[in-house]
């Protein structure tokens, strides 16, 4: 992939690279947290067959610089700018952890330039949320310092490594390098990166609080979409594919023997996957099923 670094209208640089024919239907590629578009790097090159994959580090997160306040909203607009200075047209959107309110921004900003949706371990769906994230409700509520240092917690090096392997299978989790979440580390300790973590936290609760537009959208285009979800998610509930499967009850959907940071292991099938799907939707963009 060849990576380049675009200049904002605010006056910050975004990195993203790129691959595949100009000329093909776009393939947006969005990461989660702890990463950066380096998720994608096993994948890229056979995407690369079938589109034209562009995947940017989001702000505050690779080699992207930070935002002085950052929220979901504001990196959508981003990437909304990069799209429009590319000249990108009709694109396929890969909606994943933090770049699912991304892409669905992105997606609801033009949904006549929708080829279609992958949702990988994605929440878009109150059903998505188990237990785990009760101290995150409250502190949506409650933005209290006790509960901000609660749900905080997971940043640090033992919360990046948990993002690869914990509740995956033991012989799963072995088939990933320890080096890949002590890079993510790594990067996530820049100026302004921990920052970003926080206040994306935080402003999780309002992206929540877009899941009926979100779903008037789904019922509306019913985009073409495919799910490819590692069924070992500490973060979001299976219940969550069923949620994506009422809502869009044309999508394909495979459930993968592996993790949140499903591409970590699962990368050629899930490639294959994405390919096949991807040829099959080269002309779907602006669909409307009102009619």
């Amino acid at each position: 992939m060849k990576t380049q670094r675009l200049r904002l209208s605010s006056g910050r640089d975004l990195s993203y690279s790129t691959a595949g024919d100009p000329d093909a239907p776009a393939l947006l590629l969005l990461h989660g947290t702890p990463n950066s578009s380096r998720m994608f790097r096993q994948v890229a090159p056979a995407l690369a067959q079938a589109a034209h994959v562009i995947a940017p580090d989001l702000p505050g997160h690779g080699d992207s610089d930070p935002m002085p306040d950052a929220t979901f909203h504001g990196i959508g607009e981003a990437i909304v700018e990069l799209l429009d200075r590319l000249g990108v047209g009709p694109r396929h959107i890969y909606l994943h952890d933090w770049g699912t309110p991304v892409g669905l921004h992105v997606a609801m900003d033009a949904p006549e330039q929708v080829l279609g949706l992958i949702v990988q371990n994605a929440n878009a769906h109150r059903s998505g949320w188990g237990e785990g994230w009760a101290a995150t409700r409250a502190y949506w509520e409650r933005p209290t310092p006790e509960l901000e240092a609660e749900v905080t917690a997971h940043l640090s090096l033992e919360g990046t490594r948990d993002t690869y392997v914990s509740g995956v299978p033991a012989e799963v989790a072995a088939r990933i390098p320890a080096a890949h979440w002590e890079e993510d580390w790594r990067v996530m300790q820049r100026p302004g990166h921990l920052e970003t973590q926080r206040a994306l936290i935080a402003d999780y609760g309002r992206y929540a609080e877009r899941f009926d537009d979100i779903a008037a959208y789904l019922e509306r285009h019913q985009p073409p979409a495919l799910m490819v979800w590692g069924r070992h998610d500490i973060y979001f509930e299976l219940d969550e594919v069923l949620s994506w499967m009422r809502a869009l009850p044309r999508m394909e959907a495979h459930v993968l023997d592996g993790g949140h940071l499903l591409l970590e292991t699962h990368a050629e099938q899930a490639a294959s996957l994405m390919v096949e799907f991807i040829r099959r939707n080269r002309g779907s963009a602006g669909t409307d099923a009102t009619g």
